[in-house]
């Protein structure tokens, strides 16, 4: 079977010659039904490989629990990759960054305590090892040694920015062996972080944007003969709330690619295709103040949000064309559009009074942590006694990440990780008044020392500055909204979930619109789009056709705090904020 080689002076396959230029792809953020047309449209700009991720957290929701079907098939995606001719770099992580809740690290690894995640701790590796041992079997068939489609394995994903622990990496490239990777194993760092995140014996990549000579210098110090490659040539960038919609010029991107090719190395173009966040998987950053990264994952990609070709993939498509075959076909058009549509919204259900039948409760001490709960996404609702009327201050150990404060039902105030929030005054209109916390995980943080950022109320929690025992804790995963019971109702405050429903005749992409709303989550007949925030920049999000039917379709929003009006959007033109270069 052909094998990739990896020789003094380029990657060979079966013997030949084979430079890679490929595109990143994320299965899991793109609907499953659409992952044969971006590899086709992967193959028409001239690729012959894509990559790919995978979410460790998403296969794995709980230990021993591991999941390969529907919009997880990743056997599916091979086997489509395959069709198109395309071979495939797979980087199974176990992290691997991506702007992804937790950096695809599962959350119930944080249920234990002072655990080092991506090091020799033995309950780590132990985790990992239980991994490896249920994924590789099912990509054991798909490796190019078995005639399929995958050339090399990611051993982890720029470690180098993270620790120099090169006993870590042996460790994992020992298990990867050990359960069946026969295929060769590569690392990848941006240039300054080489040193730390290689391993002797395993193929070093970097990972840029721009200064593409030194970027290959870099490496080439490290790594004096063999293959140059950049495993992420980033074309564009990811955002989060509250900034600008980042994009770059197509023009200037395309002549980086073009000192890549020129310059012989192979290429990993992130992204080909973005793609989306669905529902509660946005990563976050947090050198010292966190900012959470929005629903979108446009990346300013080479195809859009919705799959889309842009300026870009066809300024790339010449440059590649100077330097490899392109596939003698007309480029993609654009797919089939929604006609704007508005929806009213004129059902509520209220998330308080609808809480018992969401999640239950459990009674501690102290508030438990979501990952205590056993509970990947969604929101945590806290709830205690206090103890005495009259002006109070109430202060939170740790806020994780935003929290909505209740007194008997009624709305005292937020608290907000970004902001460092901590305290809140209010009155307390009579002992024994019930303490409601709603905290929402607005994403774990995917990068750097953070890591370990388990969610809901850590620390202490006082009232006027005695300590406050005897906590309900109740996971909210929103996972499934069947339990919820609407009823028409006039305009209220949330949080609430408002439902409405609309006719089709024809399904097509499109994009919710919320304008007049303020923060929440929405779900489209019960798939869940993301969330949304009316700080922006991200205004509208992206409704893959396949989730659409013809006939009768559900709009379902939680709106945390208040509507200006009943009524969403559905556009057939994204609005992800204006842009800054």
């Amino acid at each position: 079977m052909p094998r990739l080689e990896i020789a003094d002076d380029g990657f060979r396959l079966d013997g030949r010659p084979l430079r890679i230029i490929s595109g990143g792809l994320h299965y899991f953020r793109v609907h499953p039904e659409q992952w044969a047309d971006r590899l086709r449209k992967a193959r028409l700009l001239g690729l012959n490989t894509v990559e790919t991720y995978v979410p460790w957290n998403l296969h794995a929701p709980r230990p021993g629990d591991f999941h390969l079907d529907g919009g997880l098939d990743l056997p599916r995606f091979l086997d489509l990759a395959a069709a198109e001719g395309l071979h495939v770099l797979l980087r199974p992580g176990p992290y691997i960054c991506a702007e992804w809740d937790g950096g695809g690290l599962p959350s119930w690894l944080l249920a234990e305590d002072g655990i080092a995640l991506r090091s020799r701790d033995p309950r780590f590796l132990a985790a990992v090892d239980g991994y490896l041992a249920a994924l590789l079997p099912a990509v054991k068939p798909y490796l190019s040694t078995s005639g399929g489609p995958v050339l090399a394995v990611q051993l982890e994903n720029e470690y180098g920015a993270f620790g120099d622990d090169a006993g870590y990496l042996a460790d994992l490239a020992a298990l990867l062996r050990a359960h069946g990777t026969d295929v060769p194993l590569f690392t990848c760092d941006q240039p300054a972080d080489l040193a730390r995140g290689g391993l002797d014996g395993v193929l070093r990549t970097v990972n840029l944007g721009s200064r593409v000579d030194a970027g290959l210098a870099a490496l080439r110090a490290h790594q004096p003969s063999g293959p140059l490659m950049c495993s992420e040539f980033w074309i564009g960038w990811f955002d989060r709330w509250g900034a600008a919609h980042t994009s770059r010029d197509a023009a200037d991107a395309a002549a980086d690619l073009d000192r890549l090719l020129a310059a012989g190395a192979s290429v990993s173009i992130y992204m080909l295709h973005g793609g989306t966040n669905f529902g509660f998987t946005n990563g976050a950053n947090d050198k010292g103040t966190y900012r959470p990264t929005v629903t979108s994952y446009d990346y300013d990609a080479l195809l859009d949000e919705a799959g889309d070709p842009t300026a870009k993939y066809a300024a790339f498509r010449e440059v590649i064309a100077r330097h490899a075959p392109v596939p003698d076909e007309p480029l993609p058009a654009p797919a089939a559009k929604l006609a704007p549509l508005a929806v009213a919204l004129d059902n509520s259900a209220g998330l308080l009074e609808h809480a018992p039948s969401l999640g239950d409760a459990i009674v501690s001490p102290d508030p438990l942590t979501m990952e205590e709960l056993g509970q990947d996404f969604g929101f945590v609702l806290y709830g205690t006694e206090l103890p005495a009327g009259g002006p109070a201050v109430l202060a939170i150990g740790e806020v994780r990440d935003r929290a909505q404060v209740f007194v008997d039902g009624q709305p005292v105030g937020v608290l907000e990780r970004e902001n460092h929030e901590h305290a809140l005054a209010f009155t307390v209109p009579r002992p024994g008044a019930r303490l409601t916390v709603l905290v929402e995980n607005q994403g774990r943080v995917n990068y750097g020392p953070g890591l370990h950022d388990r969610k809901g109320l850590l620390g202490d929690i006082t009232l006027n500055g005695r300590l406050l025992h005897g906590w309900t804790s109740r996971p909210l995963p929103l996972d499934s909204l069947d339990a919820l019971t609407f009823a028409p109702a006039a305009p209220r405050p949330g949080p609430a979930f408002h439902r409405g429903s609309f006719d089709l005749d024809r399904p097509a992409d499109g994009y919710l619109a919320l304008d007049g709303w303020t923060k929440g989550h929405a779900w489209v007949n019960g798939f869940p789009l993301g969330r949304y925030w009316s700080r922006g920049p991200q205004n509208t999000l992206y409704v893959p056709a396949p989730v659409l039917r013809p006939g009768r379709n559900e709009i379902t929003v939680l709106e945390l705090h208040a509507a200006t009006t009943r009524t969403v959007e559905l556009r057939d033109r994204p609005d992800l904020g204006p842009s800054q270069e």
